[in-house]
């Protein structure tokens, strides 16, 4: 696996998108694959919850007849996380502060999802 042309998405993202504070790709079952947080944030939990997260959404999008999920964003006092889906085996997390530029956050990913998802591709 490319971990640096990964390293390279995030950090475009990061430098895209103001308020874009933690990242990390995973797989669909919550499992981290690569990672650009800051020390507090644990890579582990947030993709377990992300994982969690993903799974009701999708559940979801298909009972209520609404096609494929793309994805779930969390809104909270202080920040949100969003969740990508990239296919069906791996997704993308993105925290950001209460100063995240949403719209333009869920313009710059998905080309980024899209490109993460070739390079996770075998």
């Amino acid at each position: 696996m490319d971990y640096d042309a990964l390293a390279v998405e995030l950090r475009k993202l990061r430098e895209n998108v103001t308020g874009v504070t933690d990242m990390v790709i995973a797989a669909s079952d919550g499992i981290p694959i690569f990672s650009d947080v800051a020390d507090a944030v644990d890579p582990l939990n947030i993709s377990a919850l992300a994982a969690a997260n993903l799974g009701i959404a999708r559940q979801a999008a298909e009972v209520t007849g609404q096609g494929t999920l793309a994805q779930t964003v969390v809104f909270s006092s202080n920040g949100y996380m969003a969740v990508y889906a990239i296919g069906r085996l791996a997704l993308l997390v993105v925290l950001g502060d209460s100063g995240l530029n949403l719209g333009r956050l869920l313009y710059e990913t998905r080309p980024v999802t899209d490109r993460i998802g070739t390079l996770l591709t075998p």
